[in-house]
């Protein structure tokens, strides 16, 4: 049965690679990746024990882009899934001001997914697809919150009508935060994650050990800068790189080590 749930769904993942535009991609597949190496590289015994009895030895980054490439699915079973991978906020609020915001946000989004997807995967009682499911939704909305844009402004679609050039490519905003800059960098997802994995474990645990509504903050605060730092002239290459590029390695780095975070408690 498991064998058959999995083989049926690496044939959506290949569909999806074939057709799903790579615009519609959040992270980006690298940046997805790259954000489950490190938390699987940060799991605890429990948590791998717990993982392999209902994944068994598949590795968590072939299933961080799952809930991209169904976006492709044509049968509408997803349909709902679509306002799943962000949350829309107004700019420059307080923190105070902004908790308050995205705990009253109407309908389902990234928040409260993340927080859905997590209980579903610590239920023993549902079925062993239902808690595969949710850990596929929860390996990817990890990795949203951590792409700023994903916590952007509803006039703009987190960046999506913002219209730059990517070294003289026309492109938006939101695309380059999603793919043109972790592409810049030209590791692979292993390679990326080995780059980055490198803080202490003092580090670690005080980007863990806080709220989900801070790391929501986090990267709303890191969203501003972003808006704020588009040029003129929307011309965007080696400066743009230079000043993000360590925005981007960290956020990278934090979604992977928080993640882990949230596995690890729920198979402890």
């Amino acid at each position: 049965m498991k064998r058959s749930l999995f083989s049926n769904t690496r044939r959506i993942l290949f569909i999806g690679l074939l057709f799903a535009p790579l615009s519609a991609f959040c992270w980006g597949v690298t940046g997805h990746r790259v954000v489950a190496e490190i938390a699987e590289r940060h799991l605890s015994k429990k948590a791998k024990k717990g993982l392999k009895g209902l994944i068994g030895r598949e590795n968590l980054a072939m299933w961080a882009n799952w809930p991209d490439f169904i976006k492709s699915d044509t049968t509408g079973t997803w349909a709902m899934a679509s306002k799943w991978h962000y949350v829309n906020i107004p700019g420059n609020l307080s923190k105070e001001v902004f908790v308050d915001s995205l705990r009253n946000l109407k309908g389902e989004n990234l928040y409260t997914q993340i927080k859905a997807m997590t209980d579903q995967l610590k239920d023993e009682s549902l079925t062993a697809e239902k808690r595969q499911i949710a850990l596929r939704f929860l390996l990817h909305f990890v990795g949203d919150l951590h792409q700023p844009l994903h916590v952007g402004r509803a006039e703009d679609l987190g960046g999506n009508r913002i219209n730059v050039s990517w070294f003289d490519k026309a492109t938006n905003l939101h695309s380059v935060w999603d793919n043109s800059l972790v592409e810049f960098q030209q590791y692979s997802y292993t390679e990326y994650a080995t780059v980055l994995d490198i803080v202490s474990e003092e580090q670690i645990a005080e980007w863990q050990n806080s709220a989900l509504e801070d790391w929501f903050y986090d990267s709303y605060v890191l969203a501003n800068k972003v808006y704020a730092s588009v040029p003129a002239d929307g011309k965007l290459g080696y400066k743009y790189n230079y000043i993000f590029q360590k925005d981007l390695d960290q956020q990278l780095l934090k979604g992977g080590v928080r993640l882990a975070k949230m596995l690890n408690e729920a198979f402890e």
